[in-house]
């Protein structure tokens, strides 16, 4: 009897320790058209990745083991070095499979993880309103990540906090809702009809200026990179603007933000940006990025002499039409 006792302690004790190390513990377990190498899982902060593990790919095998404290985003990269762009996983901690096809660049085949599932549901999907989502799973990372990367860039600082009203406090502690509430208080600061915060950067040649020290006509103050395809389609435009009305004081002040010198350098002149350029190098770490809650490029600042800002994100054809509403009531 007592046998059978211990019997029954010791088959409890191994299932709950089984139930327990499974519920708090993820198991990826990867197939890839790659027959042997390396991949890397990739943790993420302010829209970059960054390696946290590596695993052999033997026979067109890879695993990863280890534990999160809550769902959130990760990659998975065969280059090393790639600090955007992997594959992406919302990783929780359960067995979780993925079939990688290298033909397919953007998405990979995940099945195991119900937070993966819902970011697939809707990070492709374009047609959703964030506050539903907001509302139906307060208390998902998932719907915190959508909106902060993908949503409050183009949301004023009103309707952010509107959004983060809806979380559930249980998340108060997560990056991305304290990385949006700083985002509101950003945005305030810059919004239109504010004095447009100082700074000082550094130009290709390795010289420290400020951008005050451009005030007193109209200026365009120009977030791009070299990477940013919609930036480098979009520089032709505001080449447009800068010579049509150069003549009449109009200029405009560049951010980049790249993280290679070289590659800046030839994009300025590659595209004929004949003006003034600085940059700290820095990526989304930008430092003049972050002050002007700068969370997708190209953005731009319109400022007037005073240093006031006076409108947001004129792209195209729009910029050549407030500058040419400014300059006529001027004459005017």
């Amino acid at each position: 009897m007592k046998l059978a006792r211990r019997l029954l302690l010791l088959m409890f004790i191994s299932s709950t320790f089984f139930s327990f190390s499974q519920s708090n513990a993820y198991v990826i377990n990867g197939s890839i058209n790659v027959h042997a190498g390396k991949i890397y899982l990739k943790g993420f902060r302010n829209k970059m990745f960054f390696n946290i593990d590596s695993s052999a790919i033997v026979n067109g095998k890879f695993s990863f083991k280890g534990s999160v404290r809550r769902p959130d985003l990760y990659g998975l990269s065969l280059d090393k070095n790639a600090s955007f762009s992997p594959y992406y996983l919302f990783l929780e901690n359960s067995p979780i499979q993925v079939n990688i096809d290298t033909k397919n660049e953007e998405t990979a085949d995940i099945k195991g993880s119900a937070s993966n599932d819902l970011f697939v549901k809707y990070h492709y999907n374009e047609s959703y309103h964030i506050d539903s989502l907001i509302r139906t799973n307060p208390s998902s990372p998932v719907a915190a990540y959508l909106l902060y990367r993908e949503i409050a860039p183009e949301m004023s600082a009103s309707e952010i906090e509107a959004c983060l009203a809806l979380f559930d406090p249980s998340l108060n502690d997560l990056t991305y809702i304290q990385e949006l509430k700083k985002l509101v208080a950003i945005k305030k600061s810059v919004d239109i009809g504010q004095q447009a915060p100082d700074f000082s950067c550094t130009t290709p040649t390795g010289e420290t200026i400020k951008l005050s020290d451009h005030f007193g006509h109209y200026l365009l103050l120009d977030f791009w990179a070299s990477w940013c395809g919609p930036c480098r389609r979009e520089n032709p435009n505001v080449v447009k603007a800068y010579n049509t009305f150069k003549d009449k004081g109009f200029s405009v002040f560049s951010v980049s933000l790249d993280n290679n010198r070289v590659n800046w350098m030839n994009a300025i002149n590659h595209d004929q940006l004949t003006w003034t350029h600085v940059s700290d190098l820095k990526f989304w770490d930008s430092a003049p990025a972050k002050l002007y809650g700068i969370r997708s490029i190209p953005s731009n600042v319109l400022i007037d002499p005073s240093g006031k800002i006076i409108a947001r994100n004129l792209r195209g054809e729009d910029l050549i039409k407030k500058l040419e509403a400014l300059y006529n009531s001027t004459v005017n």
